[in-house]
């Protein structure tokens, strides 16, 4: 059940905002870009983290350099959609490290796979091999990135 949307004021916004552009900044650094004192920012940091609206800190890593020179995405179908089937399906996603995200979708596929490979000929093996034996495949279409225009993790919360 989708939770209640967090109220936030102009100050919640300006450290939420702060904290996704920089979430290596110091209590001080945060105070300072928002108009607060130390004691008082800390407190809305963790209460932000608390109350689950920061669900934690990540580092950015550039895949190229990584090795991940393929970005592809891979639609699904699956054969019956009952309860066990989507469940395990999700359940054996959930544990491959190359799927980025996985979506359920409306439409003709069930679901969108982002998935990230060295190559091509790894990315097609991969297709083959793990993603067509997860359980209740029925039919796969595949696409690649040919230039990646904008990546975010960030939120809007600057208000609608």
């Amino acid at each position: 059940m989708p939770q209640e949307p967090a109220s936030f004021d102009a100050v919640d916004r300006a450290l939420l905002d702060a904290l996704q552009k920089d979430g290596r900044a110091t209590v001080g650094e945060l105070a300072e870009r928002v108009s607060l004192s130390t004691s008082p920012c800390w407190r809305r940091v963790r209460q932000l983290e608390e109350s689950g609206v920061i669900s934690g800190y990540h580092a950015h890593l550039d895949r190229h350099r990584v090795g991940y020179g393929v970005l592809g995405f891979v639609q699904l179908g699956l054969h019956e959609h009952t309860a066990e089937v989507t469940a395990a399906f999700e359940r054996e996603v959930l544990a491959l490290a190359q799927v980025l995200s996985c979506h359920n979708l409306s439409g003709r596929y069930d679901y969108q796979l982002e998935l990230v490979a060295p190559d091509l000929e790894n990315f097609s093996e991969y297709v083959r091999t793990r993603i067509r034996s997860l359980p209740g495949v029925r039919e796969i279409s595949t696409s690649f990135s040919l230039k990646e225009v904008k990546r975010t993790v960030a939120l809007p919360v600057g208000g609608a």
